[in-house]
C-alpha cells in the first residue's frame, strides 16, 4: 500500500513538472496563460493524462523488473519492454480520450471512434517516451550499480569460504604429523615422550585460538615458532639450531596463523638432522617480507611429500594479497620469503573488517535514502510558493494550486514513510514481528 501512494506521489510530480514545464514555455513565448478556470481545468486534464499514463506503465516496468530481473537489459528482453509500454500507453490513451470524449463530454461512440486522429497522441506519446527512456535509464544504473556490489559481496564471500576451508585443512594435518613425532618419541625415549606430549597440548591450545582468526601478528608467530621449535628439541635435542629476529622492524606487521609452524616442520621432514649434520634454520626480515633459511641437507630416502602444507601457505597467501611467496634453493641452501601484511598490502579485507565493511555498506545505504528524500522534500518545499505564484498570475481568485501541492505532498508523505521504515497500516516493527513469530513457529 505504501509503495502505492509512493509512486502515486511519483505520478503527482511528474504529472505536474511537465504541466510547470508546458506552461512557462507557454508563458515564455508570449501566449496567454488563461482564466483561474482554464487553467485549473487544463490542470486536471494534465494530471488525469500524467497519472494515469504514470501508473499503467510504472506496473509495466514492474512486472519486467520482477520477472526478468539483471537480465531485463539485454537487447531481446529490452525492447518486449519497450514495446509493451509503447503499447500500454496507446491503449492508456485512447481509455483516456474515451473517457473524456464519451463519458465526461457526453458524446457518442461512434462520433468519438470517428473523430480519433494520431495527432491527438502525438504529444502525449512523444512525453511518454522521453520519461520511459529517463526511468529506463534510471533503472539501468541502478541495476548496474548493485550487481557491481553484488559481484562483490560474491567474490568476498567465496574468498572467505576458501580461507576458512584451508585453514580447516591445517588442523587434522598438523595433528597427525605431531602424532608421528610423538610415536617416535615413545619407542626411543618415553620420558621425552611424555615432556612432547605436555608441550604438545600447549601448542594446540595455540591452534585452536587461532582457529577464528585469518591473520596474525608475526610477533604472535615467532613466540609460537619458538615454542614449537622446543617441542622438536625434545626429539633432535642440540641437533637443531634455530635462530629468530632480536628486534623486529613491524611488530604489529601480519602473517597467516601456523605459517612458520609449516615451514618449521618441512625443514625438519626434508633434511637429515643429526648431531654430526646439525640443522640451522634462521628467521630474518627482508624488505616486507619474512625470509626462513635453512642448510640443505636432504634425506636419503624421504617419503613421499603431498605437499599440503606449502601448497596450503601459498593458497591462503594468494587470497590475501598480490605479492607471492617465493622459494629459492641451490645446492647448500633452502629459502623461502612470505610476504608481511599490512592493510596497504591486503587486496581483500579479514573477517572483521568485511564485517565493518557491510556495516559501512547498510549505512550507505540508509544515507542515500535520507538524501533521496531530502531532495525530494527540497524540491517540493521549493515547487510550492512557484503554484502559489502561478495560481497568482493566473488573475483567478480559485485556489488551483492545492491539487498539485496535496498530490505531490502525498508522495512525500509515502516517501517518508518508507524511508523512516513507518507502516501506517500494520506498525513500524510489524515486518520484523511478523517474521520472528513464524521462524519460532517453525522452530
Amino acid at each position: 500500500m505504501i509503495q502505492f501512494f509512493k509512486e502515486l506521489g511519483k505520478a503527482f510530480f511528474v504529472g505536474s513538472l511537465i504541466f510547470l514545464v508546458l506552461g512557462l514555455i507557454q508563458f515564455a513565448t508570449g501566449n496567454t496563460i488563461g482564466t483561474g478556470t482554464e487553467l485549473l481545468r487544463r490542470f486536471l486534464y494534465n494530471q488525469f493524462y500524467s497519472v494515469t499514463l504514470y501508473m499503467a506503465n510504472a506496473y509495466v516496468i514492474m512486472y519486467f523488473l520482477e520477472k526478468f530481473k539483471g537480465a531485463l537489459y539485454s537487447r531481446k528482453i529490452l525492447w518486449k519492454a519497450v514495446l509493451s509500454n509503447i503499447v500500454v500507453t496507446m491503449a492508456t490513451l485512447f481509455l483516456i480520450h474515451f473517457i473524456i470524449s464519451v463519458i465526461i463530454k457526453g458524446n457518442t461512440i461512434p462520433d468519438f471512434i470517428a473523430a480519433q486522429n494520431f495527432d491527438f497522441y502525438k504529444v502525449s506519446l512523444i512525453i511518454s517516451i522521453v520519461v520511459l527512456i529517463i526511468f529506463y535509464g534510471f533503472f539501468y544504473y541502478k541495476n548496474t550499480q548493485e550487481k557491481r556490489v553484488k559481484e562483490q559481496k560474491i567474490i568476498a564471500g567465496a574468498a572467505s569460504a576458501q580461507f576458512d576451508a584451508l585453514k580447516n585443512q591445517l588442523d587434522p594435518h598438523f595433528l597427525f604429523n605431531s602424532l608421528n613425532v610423538l610415536t617416535s618419541l615413545i619407542e626411543e625415549n618415553p620420558e621425552a615422550a611424555t615432556r612432547f606430549t605436555t608441550s604438545l597440548s600447549k601448542v594446540y591450545r595455540y591452534v585452536l585460538e587461532q582457529k577464528n582468526k585469518q591473520l596474525v601478528t608475526i610477533e604472535e608467530e615467532l613466540k609460537f615458532a619458538q615454542l614449537y621449535i622446543s617441542l622438536l628439541k625434545m626429539r633432535f635435542e642440540e641437533s637443531i639450531v634455530f635462530t629468530v629476529p632480536s628486534k623486529l622492524s613491524n611488530p604489529e606487521a601480519k602473517v597467516v596463523p601456523l605459517s612458520l609452524q609449516l615451514l618449521l616442520e618441512n625443514a625438519v621432514k626434508h633434511n637429515q638432522v643429526t648431531p654430526s649434520k646439525k640443522l640451522h634454520i634462521a628467521i630474518t626480515e627482508d624488505n616486507g617480507n619474512l625470509l626462513i633459511t635453512n642448510n640443505y641437507q636432504p634425506k636419503q630416502v624421504v617419503k613421499e611429500s603431498s605437499g599440503v602444507g606449502l601448497k596450503n601457505i601459498r593458497q591462503r597467501y594468494g587470497l590475501l594479497t598480490n605479492r607471492p611467496v617465493k622459494i629459492q634453493q641451490d645446492s647448500k641452501k633452502f629459502r623461502i620469503s612470505i610476504p608481511l601484511l599490512t592493510q596497504q598490502t591486503m587486496t581483500i579485507s579479514s573477517q572483521e573488517t568485511y564485517i565493518s565493511e557491510k556495516k559501512y555498506a547498510r549505512a550507505k545505504e540508509r544515507v542515500q535514502k535520507l538524501k533521496g528524500f531530502y531532495g525530494n522534500l527540497g524540491m517540493y518545499l521549493v515547487f510550492i510558493p512557484v503554484f502559489i505564484w502561478l495560481n497568482y498570475k493566473s488573475g483567478t481568485g480559485f485556489p488551483w494550486a492545492i491539487f498539485p501541492i496535496a498530490g505531490w505532498g502525498m508522495g512525500v508523505l509515502a516517501h517518508a514513510a518508507e524511508t523512516f521504515n513507518y507502516n501506517p497500516f500494520f506498525g513500524k516493527d510489524w515486518e520484523k514481528r511478523k517474521i520472528k513469530e513464524l521462524m519460532e513457529e517453525d522452530d
